[in-house]
């Protein structure tokens, strides 16, 4: 009888353990909801098109702290881009980039040409930080690179919500934080966190 029970609660801890173990082994890559294909976990696998329709290789911005965001020019949060651009000239001689990347899926609040989103930010907000191309960030449809944005072992497996969400990224390419609409560019929450990033 205590020969059964023994085995028993050896087979019951060892059962956690395997339990445990499987479910702390970290990926490099993470599967896109529903489709079962891998996505590389490192935002320096992909490439995307810029405001000007150029191919721009992440694996460019290699030791450099980005903050990755979807804007629009017609948004209750459009006014973002005056703090953008100010934590932007703050840190970029620090190894700092903004990437915004333009989308229109949310309330049609982005309707213009690349062109046309390039000078009412320049016009009314003076940004000189990266524009890129027009592209979705949700749905079947999205960017790549947005769909790893959305599915990773940071930011869970959630959608972008609205505009003027960000993703703050590690040196290394991977996602640190998610941050929602609402939290101002200039707010102690982000750019503590840019800072810590800076500094490692």
């Amino acid at each position: 009888m205590k020969t059964v029970f023994l085995l028993s609660t050896i087979i019951i801890v060892a059962g956690a353990l395997i339990f445990l173990v499987a479910k702390n082994t970290k990926s490099n890559s993470y599967s896109k909801k529903g489709d079962g294909k891998k996505l590389e976990a490192s935002i320096l696998n992909y490439s995307v098109k810029d405001n000007g329709g150029n191919i721009v290789n992440l694996a460019d911005y290699k030791g450099k702290v980005l903050l990755i965001v979807n804007v629009a020019s017609k948004c209750g949060y459009t006014k973002q881009y005056k703090g953008l651009e100010q934590i932007y000239r703050k840190y970029k001689d620090s190894g700092f980039e903004i990437l915004a990347f333009p989308c229109n899926d949310f309330g049609g609040q982005e309707p213009g040409t690349n062109e046309q989103i390039a000078d009412f930010c320049s016009t009314n907000y003076d940004v000189t930080f990266k524009l890129f191309d027009k592209i979705k960030v949700k749905g079947d449809k999205k960017e790549p690179l947005y769909a790893m944005l959305t599915n990773n072992g940071v930011t869970g497996t959630d959608d972008i919500g609205w505009n003027f969400e960000k993703f703050l990224i590690a040196k290394d390419g991977n996602v640190v934080k998610k941050f929602k609409s609402k939290v101002d560019p200039l707010s102690d929450e982000l750019t503590s966190l840019i800072e810590s990033e800076l500094e490692k």
